[in-house]
């Protein structure tokens, strides 16, 4: 029976799912879920995620949701599968994994979101974006990637010279970043740039690319 992913293919957290079950190269069903009619807060969709919020993973009777605990677990079940995107043969890699993993998480992704919202959603819901919280966001996000830009002086990728879920959970939200003016945060380090050109020119991701349409003319 095939996995089922209930997303948007413009949704960053729904994209980064799609991005990982690619690199493993595990068959799947997308289901759509429209957000703009916000089936996403109906019970039926509910009653797979109670915060009403996308993606949800369906594997039989087993039902996930957090995009990064998602990917966690494909790389776990399918490990054997394509990409080894946990480093799972060897702890002290897989250790590296995790914490930069933790670092996207809790560093990264919060000073990125804000731009990300203000430049493509606000516009779309009617608002004026925000100029004082891009500009306080990019602040944030190029002290973050001036971090970065050290890791990668030294080492391919973030957790090491492997590709792994600690480079792919970047993927979506840098993707549009790129359509901005602020595209010049990565574009400004040289080792930072070199790394993103690297993960976003990867088959599994230039699939899912395509259909990531939010905020193109």
């Amino acid at each position: 029976m095939a996995l089922k992913l209930y997303g948007l293919p413009m949704s960053s957290y729904t994209t980064r799912v799609m991005t990982c079950l690619h690199e493993k190269a595990v068959d799947f069903e997308f289901v759509p879920v429209n957000l703009f009619t916000c089936e996403h807060k109906e019970p039926p969709f509910l009653a797979k995620n109670p915060f009403g919020l996308i993606p949800v993973l369906e594997d039989g009777d087993l039902t996930l949701f957090e995009s990064r605990a998602i990917n966690s677990y494909v790389a776990h079940k399918y490990k054997d599968s394509g990409t080894d995107l946990l480093r799972l043969s060897d702890i002290k890699e897989a250790a590296a994994v995790g914490v930069w993993m933790e670092v996207e998480s809790q560093q990264f992704n919060p000073a990125i979101t804000p731009i990300i919202y203000e430049f493509f959603v606000a516009p779309i819901s009617g608002k004026t974006p925000d100029q004082a919280i891009i500009d306080a966001s990019a602040e944030k996000l190029g002290k973050v990637l001036d971090i970065y830009e050290a890791r990668l002086s030294s080492t391919k990728y973030l957790a090491g010279d492997s590709y792994t879920l600690a480079d792919l959970h970047h993927l979506p939200y840098t993707f549009y970043l790129m359509k901005t003016p602020w595209a010049s945060l990565i574009e400004s380090r040289p080792h930072v740039k070199a790394w993103w050109e690297d993960i976003s020119s990867r088959p599994a991701f230039k699939k899912v690319a395509e259909g990531m349409k939010f905020g193109e003319e």
